[in-house]
This record gives C-alpha cells, structure tokens and sequence, in this order.
C-alpha cells in the first residue's frame, strides 16, 4: 500500500488506529477540540514540509477543531464522513474510530483544499432559492447535499462559507442537488 504524503489531523488515538487500518499515512492528534498552541505550531510545519489533510468527527466537537485549524494553517484539505458513517456499533459518540476502512478510503479519495481568499462561486440567493437556508426540510436537504459533495453538514451560514471555501460551483451544487431529488423520488417510490 502506498504511503499518502500528507499528514492526517484526527482527533485522538483510536481515530488513529482507525486511520492506519484503512491507509498508509502518519497522523497528528488534537487530543480533543481544546488544541494547543504545540500542536498548531506542529500543524503549521507539517503542512509546510508535506500538506495536511484535517479528519475529524462529524460533530460539533469535530467542526470546531476544523474551523480552528482553518484560521490558523492556510491551505489545509479537507476529508469528511458523514454522521451515518461514524456511527458507533455499540455505545459512544460519532467518531472518525468507527467508520469503515471502505469508508476512509472513500472520503481520502475526495480531498477539498481549501481557497481562503476566493470568490464565490455560487449566490447566496441560489441556496435561498434551493430551499437550503431556511424554510421546511432546510436542515435536511443541507445534510444531503453535505453528504453528496462529501463536505460534511453545514448550517445555512457555514453552507455559503463552505461552497466558497471549497470552490463549487454552480454546476457541481446543481448536480449535487438533482442527485438528491432522484434519490428522494425513488424512496418515494416515483
């Protein structure tokens, strides 16, 4: 198995052996969403000398170490589960330790590297108009689209924050969407 370059960000050791069951990398640990000036500074190297690819759990926890490692290491990538994937068989919360090798595999393979200073691609009066900042099924149609562009659930301001970051597109969030309205017809049995 081929060792991946970049360094993974997780956020403790069973998220690590969970990582090296699934692929050839080295990992840095967080030790939890409090990250300390160490580990940043730790971070900032890594990324300098080999690219930093940040992994944690789909939670609340997991998004603020994420957007703190954000500020602070420019240009970082991005891996994301979604919640489905990091549930535990037993007891404990969502983690990045229980997913499915398969699972990794599949959210290394879709990599988005951050571009701070770009410009959005995509209106927000076209997620207005898609029904993902508010009104009914907002919050869940979000976690579909989070899902089907592997970028992770987002509220409606991160959304716009998100799409930007990440540089998609109008085209790719129109297929994104038209994804899950074929998705939504079958379980409805249209």
């Amino acid at each position: 198995m081929k060792k991946l370059k970049e360094v993974i960000v997780v956020e403790g050791k069973d998220d690590t052996k969970r990582i090296k069951q699934a692929v050839n990398a080295d990992t840095i640990e967080t030790n939890g969403s409090a990250i300390s000036p160490g580990v940043i500074e730790q971070i900032k190297i890594l990324q300098e000398k080999r690219g930093v690819i940040v992994f944690t759990d789909p939670d609340f926890s997991g998004e603020k170490i994420r957007q703190m490692i954000s500020q602070q290491v420019p240009g970082v990538k991005h891996a994301f589960l979604t919640k489905a994937q990091a549930v535990p068989k037993t007891k404990g919360s969502l983690g990045v330790e229980h997913a499915a090798p398969e699972a990794i595999q599949a959210a290394l393979a879709h990599l988005y590297t951050e571009a701070p200073a770009a410009k959005a691609l995509v209106s927000r009066e076209t997620l207005w108009q898609a029904g993902l900042l508010s009104g009914p099924g907002a919050k869940e149609k979000r976690a579909k689209l989070g899902e089907v562009l592997k970028i992770g659930y987002t509220n409606g301001k991160r959304l716009y924050e998100r799409l930007s970051l990440f540089q998609i597109n109008q085209q790719q969030l129109q297929q994104a969407l038209e994804q899950i309205k074929q998705l939504e017809d079958k379980t409805d049995g249209k």
